[in-house]
């Protein structure tokens, strides 16, 4: 008779881990900062509070851990090295890259994280590196995908007028859909960014 295959204790810890963290994403940015307590987010990842508490004793390492796994997810999304076309569309996909980073998950997560920052010394310390290093990778995909060959002298401001403009876009959509009124404000952009550019 055949014994059913078991993953390896260290294989299923981390799959463990990584559910933890990814639920606690999840809840940030869906349910906010209050919400995501180590009992809610065992419960969402679908593991007892025990084996949470084993992983994160407290809700300060879970949160931590949590914003280290998100800051990485989004300075990931910023280093993408894809290479772009040389046409007009080049615009329209450093554009739309853009957006898309502060209106995914992990930027709606880092919302609720930053308003408890606001007024947590403690927590304002350990995201502040991080997030300035997310937005120094923010800014290189932005910048290079406008300017290449780094020919242009209004690049630098382009590059961060398109990602203040991409943060805007992004708290709009936190309590609403506006993705119908994005998609104008990003075509708009876009097309200024050509003639700016040209």
């Amino acid at each position: 008779m055949n014994q059913p295959v078991r993953a390896p204790q260290q294989d299923r810890s981390r799959i463990t881990r990584e559910r933890l963290l990814a639920s606690t994403l999840d809840i940030l940015a869906v349910h906010g900062w209050a919400a995501a307590t180590v009992a809610r987010v065992a419960e969402e990842a679908g593991v007892s509070r025990g084996a949470a508490q084993h992983h994160f004793p407290t809700r300060e390492a879970l949160i931590t851990a949590a914003l280290e796994q998100m800051f990485t997810e989004l300075i990931a999304m910023a280093d993408t090295r894809e290479a772009l076309p040389d046409g007009p569309e080049r615009i329209d996909i450093v554009v739309g890259r853009a957006v898309e980073i502060y209106t995914g998950r992990e930027f709606k997560a880092a919302l609720q994280v930053w308003a408890a920052a606001a007024s947590d010394e403690v927590l304002r310390e350990q995201i502040t590196p991080l997030e300035a290093k997310f937005a120094r990778a923010a800014y290189r995909m932005t910048r290079n995908g406008l300017d290449p060959d780094g020919s242009q002298p209004l690049s630098h401001r382009l590059a961060q007028a398109t990602l203040d403009l991409a943060r805007g876009l992004g708290l709009a959509d936190t309590l609403t859909d506006d993705s119908v009124r994005r998609a104008q404000v990003v075509a708009t952009w876009s097309e200024q960014l050509r003639a700016a550019l040209r």
